[in-house]
Formats: structure tokens, C-alpha cells, sequence
């Protein structure tokens, strides 16, 4: 597949024929379910002129079905476009196609879509990861130049890793969340999934930039990011959390530090808390927020509307039919973590183990330029290998820290397993350090060719 920066020098002739070709590829790989289209056999999603991109179902795009791959919000037409979606169009680059992903960004399999689970394309029989599997699934599978995806504890780099593509999460705040469904505010952000590093960073610089729309957008200054293979940068190991991964991840690992020590990086090593308080801090702190965000699909306004008698039973019986059952679970364990007798318990405590975790990551970058972590402790697993909600949680023992610390983080390939399968390291930088990052990922990227 053609990268992004190659597409970006296309004729408006040769662009066209690109858009027709990966149309009919989408329609061949309708197996793969990266896309919703793909289940709907219907036509490619296509808004604006330009580079072709895939967008997530829960980021906005003006005049097109955008259900957070969710029953409730059937029939629902997005008015206006997100900025993200402004600037590429402002960019030359069409939102072209809607990506399969986990019910409002609620999972780590693609499986719990309202429209059918997507397959990993380098093992069908395997999870893509999530929530963003569609993003990562469309770009490995070679039926997407690029992609965007929302990233909430790892929504972006899980999938990106299980499915062997580039995935950056930016700093909380960089790219503006306005038109992006909401799951937990504090933690949301949309980033690039693509073919290499410089794509990545091409594509974040389109995205990126300050929204008086959004809030929480950060007013300080962007500059372009400016990617250099040859700096030599000081990178702290997390030890232990290398230690606790499957072992064939945890030999590639070792091998890539090796590999960083020999082209002249500075390594040293450090210890974090047991990652399972990330997990706990992480899991409270999103699912109270996602409590109070989903409260507004009620079927009253938009969106699908259950058989009632009254009021209080469209809502029950709206929701109950609408949700999934994984959004549920989430729900009713926000509701009440949120709860009178509760809250000081659990989420007061929550946010108290958020800023120790915080802390924990400006120690390290006192002594370091990045954090080199596992984006997953296992491989890619099979469909239905694993039913308890708890353990597809703790898939998420090394990404949601990032989220916590509003910390920019990438995950990029470094090889692949004997089944074809691949392997991904992890480098996490101080927050508004974003071009480091992407400097060390492309560092990585260039030493996985040798």
C-alpha cells in the first residue's frame, strides 16, 4: 500500500484511481470487517476531496451514520464535522470509509461492535485488539493508507501492536476531542494509526492545534514536528514490566534494547508500582466518566427509540435494548463507584492513585528522554480463548498509564514471531514532548529493518 507522504504528492487523476482501487479491495476483504461498510454492503463512506483516510465510528463526520458501533445510536446523522475532521479536509485528505470498533470504544477486541467482530489480517483467528481494531485492521490489511483512532487506555497502540502498523497516542490535550464521542473526557484522545513513523507524524501534524471548541485543548505553542534519525536519546526501561510478559515478547524486547545500546542510546533501567494500580485507578476513574457521558442516550432525542408505556420505561428499556453488554457492565460499575457511600471509597481514592502514578512517570523523565515499556504483556489471542471481562482487562496493564499521565506514547513494531504474528515495543516522553516520541519511533522502526 502506498504510504501517506507518497499519497500526499498524487494528481487529482491518479488520486481518484487510487479511492476506486481501494474500494473494490475493501469489497474483496469484506471478511476482514474493518470497515462498518463492510457489514452493510454498502458503498465506502466518502466525505471532502484528497488522500483517502479511515475514521473511527465515534468521531464525527458531517452527513454520515456515526454510531460508536452501537445499537442505541441507529438512525443517528452527524451534523458537523469534528476539527480533526476540519483539518483534514483543510489538509487535501478525505474521511473516507467508517472503521469497525469496540461498542463507544468499551473493549480490547473489536468483538463487542453492535455490526459483527473484526479479524486480525495477520491471523483471522485472532483478535485485531481495540478499541480502535478497524483503524489498525484496515491499515495492516492494506485496505487503508492511514487511519484515525481514539485512544482511551490504549485504544490505539493495543490494536496497532496486535495488528503490526505504527500507533501514536499524543498528549491529552494536543488534539481536540470536540466531535469525538465521549467515553471518559479526562482520558480521550484521537491519534493517527498508519503503515510507518513518518506517517504518524505527518498525519498528527494535520490534527493537531489548539480548539477554542474544546476546553481542554492546550493554548501553548505546535511547531512541526521535525523528525531526526540520528539523535541519540536516554531511555529508561521499565524492568519489571518486561519481565511479567509472555516470553517470546520479552526476548524480542530484550533483543531491541540490545539493538538501541549498540546504535549508541543511553539505557538505563527502572522499576515501576505493580501495573495491576494503573488497572484499578484506570477502570474506576473511566467507567465514572463514561456513567455520566452515556447518560445522554436515553432515546429521547436521537437515535434508536425502544416500545415504552412512560418515561420511565423508554429509558429503561432504550438502554437495556441499546447497550451491549460489555457498556453495561462498565456503566453499572461507574454508577457506582459514583455512588452516596461510595465515592470516597473507590473514586476519591482512584484519582489519589492517579497523581502518584503521575508522579512515578516525572521521576523517570528527570534521568530520561523516554520510558521503553511492552504495549501488551501476551500476543494477540483467539477468539473466545479468554471470557472473563477481568482478564481481557489486564491486556491493558501497560497502555493505560500513558492515559492517566496525559503522557504521548507510540507503538511500533520491532518483529515478528515465527507465525507471522507481530511484536511491538512501546516508548512513552514527557507530556507536550510529542517529536521525541515520534523521533524515538522512528529510531526503533529503522533498527527493526536491520
Amino acid at each position: 500500500m502506498i504510504s501517506l507522504e507518497a499519497a500526499l504528492k498524487l494528481s487529482s487523476e491518479e488520486l481518484k484511481n487510487l479511492k476506486q482501487d481501494l474500494s473494490k479491495k475493501i469489497k474483496e476483504k469484506k471478511e476482514l470487517g474493518a470497515y462498518i461498510e463492510q457489514f452493510l454492503d454498502s458503498e465506502v463512506s466518502i466525505s471532502g476531496n484528497g488522500v483517502p483516510v479511515a475514521i473511527k465510528d465515534n468521531i464525527q463526520v458531517k452527513g454520515w451514520s456515526v454510531t460508536s458501533a452501537s445499537k442505541i445510536l441507529q438512525g443517528y446523522i452527524a451534523p458537523y464535522d469534528a476539527t480533526a475532521i476540519v483539518k483534514l479536509k483543510n489538509a487535501g485528505i478525505c474521511a473516507f470509509g467508517r472503521t469497525n470498533m469496540d461498542e463507544f470504544a468499551m473493549g480490547s477486541t473489536t468483538a463487542t461492535s453492535f455490526y459483527g467482530k473484526t479479524l486480525n489480517p495477520l491471523d483471522n483467528s485472532r483478535v485485531p485488539g481495540g478499541s480502535s481494531g478497524g483503524s489498525a485492521a484496515a491499515v495492516a490489511g492494506g485496505i487503508a493508507i492511514a487511519a484515525l483512532g481514539s485512544d482511551t487506555g490504549g485504544s490505539i497502540r493495543q490494536p496497532a501492536a496486535f495488528c503490526g502498523c505504527v500507533g501514536f497516542k499524543p498528549t491529552y490535550g494536543r488534539v481536540s476531542r470536540y466531535g469525538l464521542g465521549a467515553y471518559s473526557s479526562s482520558l480521550d484522545q484521537i491519534g493517527p494509526i498508519t503503515q510507518n513513523v513518518k506517517d504518524a507524524a505527518i498525519l498528527y501534524d494535520i490534527i493537531k492545534g489548539h480548539d477554542e471548541k474544546d476546553s481542554t485543548s492546550y493554548g501553548g505553542e505546535y511547531k512541526p514536528t521535525n523528525l531526526d534519525p540520528n539523535k541519540k536519546l536516554k531511555i529508561a526501561v521499565i524492568k519489571n514490566y518486561i519481565e511479567n510478559t509472555d516470553e517470546v515478547i520479552r526476548n524480542a524486547l530484550l533483543k531491541t534494547i540490545e539493538k538501541l545500546k549498540s546504535a549508541g542510546h543511553e539505557i538505563i533501567y527502572k522499576e515501576f508500582s505493580n501495573a495491576n494500580i494503573d488497572i484499578a485507578a484506570y477502570y474506576i476513574i473511566a467507567n465514572a466518566e463514561a456513567s455520566a457521558n452515556l447518560s445522554r442516550f436515553d432515546g429521547v432525542r436521537y437515535g434508536r427509540r425502544a416500545e415504552a408505556k412512560n418515561l420511565h420505561e423508554l429509558y429503561a428499556n432504550t438502554r437495556a435494548e441499546g447497550f451491549g453488554a460489555e457498556v453495561q457492565r462498565r456503566l453499572l460499575l461507574g454508577t457506582f463507584v459514583l455512588s452516596s457511600g461510595y465515592y470516597d471509597a473507590y473514586y476519591v481514592k482512584a484519582q489519589k492513585a492517579r497523581e502518584f502514578i503521575k508522579r512515578e512517570y516525572e521521576e523517570v523523565f528527570n534521568e530520561a528522554d523516554l520510558i521503553f515499556s511492552p504495549v501488551t504483556p501476551t500476543l494477540p489471542y483467539k477468539f473466545g480463548s479468554i471470557t472473563e471481562p477481568l482478564k481481557v482487562y489486564l491486556g491493558d496493564l501497560y497502555t493505560v498509564g500513558a492515559n492517566l499521565a496525559g503522557l504521548p506514547a507510540i507503538s511500533v513494531p520491532v518483529c515478528k514471531t515465527s507465525e507471522g504474528l507481530s511484536i511491538s515495543a512501546q516508548l512513552l516522553g514527557k507530556a507536550f514532548d510529542d517529536e521525541n516520541v515520534l523521533n524515538g519511533g522512528l529510531v526503533l522502526e529503522n533498527l527493526s529493518k536491520e
